[in-house]
């Protein structure tokens, strides 16, 4: 009686004698000869950033009415993809954001107020957070300064006199009418545009005004941003936004806050095509010389300052833009790294990755060198015989532990194709492993390349395995990447 692995190899050998099918092992044609996706096909929408940029109006300061020592509001998003809305990080990430202070630090007077028998104005300007009332015996600043410096995200104040407004006068408990405003951005004397002028009180009772308007800004919480989380920096700060391939979208923010853009990222819904936000470069708007928002771009190829060449139009200018790219977990996710031959060649393991087949399984995980094989670039993983000589699965791991971090959330992608053989490819299916367990099976008939997520903890040292493929239902794996959540 023939042995299980003889009837493997026969049942094989018998399907492809049937359909005369050249295994990829010989080079053979995938049987839908599809074209390589193109990922290049998306660059930044400039024109569409700078034409909501006209039109949003992110300017603002502390209204009359409102009372002093609110908490700062989260970082707001002004406008998604040209459409204006009026949001939050959170909201959109579902992300619970931090609320770190900040430490005492020096500032320099950025503008000084008129003298104050005369009339000025007080800022109205992007990064608005919260104010307080400081003690007006004397103009004190030292406090105002105390007060940016255990606010969140403060790096500027505007401290004012706001005369005729009776809430301040006998209202509010401090008692006082000098105000520190505390903002996310350093703003100018051009952004005095609040002169007062509102009836607060019954005629004949004085309209209010505004004198005595001095800004100081922070030397060290302008400083280099945080890194986020699973990011590195790739460049910045620069003139230059980027124009690049890979382009998913934009977020107006009403602050530049890294940690934000970085949080939208990681949420950002896969392009079909490209999949998961990899990179995002965040920038300020200036127009006139005021700050007047600040864009977060996505992308799904990492970028680089050789492509930050947008300066602006018109007068929109670009100023701190910096480019985050995800750091990947995952060695070589896109089997670049293979690079044994000008062409066609393939292994069944190498530095970074390796295949493993079962007792009396032949070539059932490999990866190749062939373009024509792979989502993008030359490097792509098989699952299944690579010749067709069983039909066995195969098991495809990285050849390292995983530097994982325990109870971290991690995010699996990558890019799954099993069209090679037709209608054989019905029988396909791959077998996401974490540390031993079966994750998902996912089974995906006749499919050119499609974008598949997991969301995973880590316990440290993880093992990941895609296990599956049965000649000539060959799967085909490319651009993995094991992002932080």
């Amino acid at each position: 009686m023939p042995s299980i692995h003889r009837l493997a190899v026969l049942t094989t050998l018998a399907i492809f004698a049937e359909a005369i099918i050249v295994p990829p092992a010989s080079q053979g044609v995938p049987d839908l000869n599809t074209q390589p996706v193109d990922l290049n096909g998306a660059t930044t929408d400039i024109t569409g950033i700078v034409s909501t940029a006209s039109l949003v109006d992110q300017k603002s300061g502390p209204s009359l009415r409102e009372p002093p020592n609110l908490p700062s509001p989260e970082t707001a998003i002004t406008a998604i993809d040209n459409t204006l809305v009026k949001t939050t990080v959170t909201s959109v990430t579902n992300t619970r954001r931090s609320l770190v202070k900040r430490s005492p630090s020096d500032y320099v007077q950025v503008f000084e107020g008129k003298q104050k028998a005369s009339r000025d104005g007080s800022i109205e300007g992007t990064g608005y957070l919260t104010y307080t009332l400081v003690d007006n015996s004397t103009y004190n600043v030292d406090q105002c300064l105390d007060f940016c410096d255990h606010t969140k995200d403060c790096v500027f104040v505007n401290i004012y006199y706001e005369l005729n407004n009776p809430l301040l006068d006998w209202i509010f408990s401090e008692k006082s009418n000098l105000k520190c405003a505390a903002y996310a951005d350093v703003h100018y004397s051009a952004e005095k545009t609040n002169i007062g002028g509102q009836q607060l009180e019954e005629l004949p009772h004085d309209s209010t005004y505004i004198q005595r308007s001095s800004g100081y800004a922070s030397l060290t919480n302008v400083a280099e941003p945080e890194i986020p989380d699973g990011y590195e920096l790739v460049f910045g700060p620069t003139d230059g936004a980027n124009n690049a391939p890979g382009y998913m979208g934009f977020v107006f923010l009403d602050r530049y806050d890294v940690q934000a853009c970085a949080d939208l990222c990681n949420s950002r819904d896969a392009d079909s095509i490209g999949g998961g936000c990899q990179y995002f470069n965040i920038w300020r708007a200036v127009v006139n010389g005021s700050p007047v928002t600040y864009t977060c771009a996505m992308y799904y190829i990492v970028a680089d300052e050789s492509t930050a060449v947008n300066w602006g139009q018109g007068d929109l200018k670009v100023t701190q833009s910096r480019g985050y790219a995800r750091q990947n977990l995952l060695p070589d996710g896109g089997f670049e790294g293979y690079d044994e031959c000008p062409v066609f060649c393939f292994t069944s393991g190498y530095e970074f990755w390796k295949g493993i087949s079962p007792a009396f399984g032949h070539q059932d995980a490999t990866i190749f060198h062939y373009t024509q094989y792979a989502h993008n670039g030359h490097g792509v993983a098989l699952l299944g015989s690579a010749d067709g000589r069983d039909n066995f699965p195969g098991s495809l791991t990285p050849s390292q532990l995983l530097q994982t971090q325990p109870g971290k959330r991690y995010s699996l992608q990558f890019f799954l194709s099993s069209d090679f053989s037709g209608m054989l490819e019905q029988a396909a299916f791959v077998d996401v492993m974490w540390n031993g367990e079966i994750i998902d099976t996912i089974k995906p008939g006749v499919q050119h390349w499609k974008f598949y997520s997991y969301d995973l903890t880590a316990k440290g040292n993880d093992v990941l395995q895609l296990h599956g493929g049965k000649a000539p239902s060959w799967v085909f794996l490319d651009d993995m990447n094991l992002f932080l959540a």
